[in-house]
């Protein structure tokens, strides 16, 4: 299981409206309940919220950072996941008060960027939708967005999207569950264009992203899991061990552990955030061995010295590696 990181300081937000915005998908609205403005957040930021049964769960912001009166989150009810959007949708009501995390950004909109391409799956357009306001606010850089859903009736904020407004900004696909119809997106990323590329959705599109994206400059890339905590384990993941250089400890991570739980397990703190591989905020230094890489942040050359512990394995029977002090 993983636990994602809540160091942020967590206020009581009340919750304003709840309202079912496509199949399965509910949007919250939280605001203060003095009335009070909430802290500031940027384009892409997450919130961690403390659901009815208890479990804190990451979520993504999706209205615009100039509004200061509200946080608007948009959650999938995922009948097979760990149960944290379930306790949410079912057990919160208008005018219930939930613990909620002040907001983070590990996927932040660069604003340096000439264009901007987004590309969104399913639920993952919760902070692109964001950035979109953002853009939309400031009117002076042209971006398009690249929808892919399964199906009309479940695509968040349909509507919206297809105003008449929108329609040059939005390509709106949908593969109807048969992947022979799947959006080709080549001819999107075959040429880079000086464009900043944002990604978030399941992580085989973010893969085929990146497998398409590899020409382009890695500063103009950028991932993020929308928060299904699904890690990239496989049925043959054998166990190896995990040796930290400055103590010669040596870790066993076995198969289902990440290198991160086992760290965290022998008490070594590390830092983290997403816990998908698209963040990078667990990259620690590596020493020696054969690494796994899994995760969607690390480029090539860095690939030779760093690894991000939350996804990523061996090929070698052992790693070495160095935590930061």
């Amino acid at each position: 299981m993983i636990t994602p990181a809540t160091d942020e300081p967590a206020i009581p937000l009340r919750v304003r409206d709840v309202s079912l915005i496509a199949a399965d998908i509910f949007r919250f609205e939280f605001v203060d309940p003095s009335g009070a403005e909430l802290p500031a957040f940027t384009a892409g930021a997450h919130l961690h919220v403390r659901v009815p049964n208890g479990a804190t769960r990451r979520y993504s912001l999706c209205n615009a950072p100039q509004e200061r009166d509200r946080y608007v989150i948009a959650v999938k009810r995922e009948s097979n996941g760990r149960g944290g959007s379930a306790s949410l949708i079912d057990g919160s009501r208008a005018g219930d008060e939930l613990l909620v995390s002040t907001p983070r950004n590990d996927f932040e909109l660069r604003k340096n960027a000439a264009s901007y391409v987004f590309i969104a799956g399913g639920i993952g357009i919760t902070p692109i939708r964001s950035m979109m306001q953002d853009l939309l606010h400031i009117g002076t850089k042209p971006f398009k967005l690249y929808y892919l859903c399964r199906a009309p009736e479940m695509t968040a904020f349909l509507d919206e999207f297809t105003e008449p407004a929108m329609r040059s900004k939005v390509v709106i696909h949908h593969d109807y569950g048969d992947s022979e119809r799947a959006y080709d997106l080549w001819p999107i990323l075959e040429r880079p264009k000086g464009s900043h590329l944002y990604c978030c959705g399941p992580r085989p599109l973010m893969e085929a992203v990146r497998d398409m994206t590899g020409h382009w400059s890695t500063s103009a890339v950028h991932f993020e899991d929308f928060g299904s905590g699904q890690v990239a384990h496989k049925t043959d993941d054998r166990a190896f061990k995990v040796r930290v250089g400055a103590s010669g400890e040596a870790i066993d991570v076995l198969p289902g552990t990440s290198i991160l739980e086992a760290l965290r397990a022998h008490g070594h703190r590390v830092s983290s955030s997403c816990e998908s591989g698209t963040c990078g905020t667990c990259r620690v230094r590596l020493l020696a061995g054969e690494p796994d890489h899994r995760d969607l942040v690390l480029s090539d050359a860095e690939r030779l010295r760093e690894i991000m512990v939350c996804v990523s394995r061996a090929h070698s029977p052992e790693l070495v590696i160095e935590l930061a002090s």
